[in-house]
């Protein structure tokens, strides 16, 4: 059932990319035939990794997939969507706490590109409690993530959290 000459974009920050995220490339290689996996440069949030780092994590993490790129994106969505012909625009829910903001966002988005249609997807039952802030927050304090993350990404938290206890606080 998959929609081979359709081209989705699953946009993020991906600040790490998470099982859950993972998951919801899954899905989207079930319905379209190509998915490009956008990492946002992240100007308006403060990012624990950088965007190279994010793009190589994410880069690893969907490498299974052939049908599947990883690009990076900074400004509006929109721009890279249409430049990429794209026709759909992923968006992963978790609980209903993401329901109220995606959907404003899809709204949005479909007044900035009528002919892209946000398709939403829900991760598996053991990740929907799933979040970059929570693994981060988490990986940060001490505590295990490795249910969480694969281990590449764990990989990289780890050495952050080393880097953290080196640097001074500020």
């Amino acid at each position: 059932m998959t929609q081979k000459n359709v081209i989705a974009v699953y946009p993020g920050t991906f600040d790490p990319i998470t099982l859950g995220h993972e998951d919801i490339v899954h899905r989207a290689t079930q319905l379209f035939g190509t998915v490009i996996v956008a990492v946002a440069a992240g100007h308006h949030k403060k990012t624990l990794f950088s965007l190279e780092d994010r793009l190589a994590m994410v880069r690893e993490a969907v490498a299974p997939y052939a049908q599947v790129s990883v690009d990076s994106f900074g400004g509006l969505v929109r721009d890279f969507v249409v430049a990429n012909g794209g026709k759909a625009m992923v968006r992963g829910l978790r609980a209903v706490t993401d329901f109220d903001y995606e959907f404003q966002l899809a709204g949005m988005n479909r007044a900035l590109m009528p002919e892209v249609e946000t398709v939403f997807l829900t991760p598996g039952d053991k990740f929907q409690f799933i979040s970059s802030t929570f693994v981060r927050e988490i990986a940060l304090l001490g505590g295990e993530v490795e249910k969480f993350v694969s281990p590449g990404v764990l990989a990289r938290l780890a050495q952050k959290v080393r880097e953290q206890k080196i640097l001074p606080q500020a």
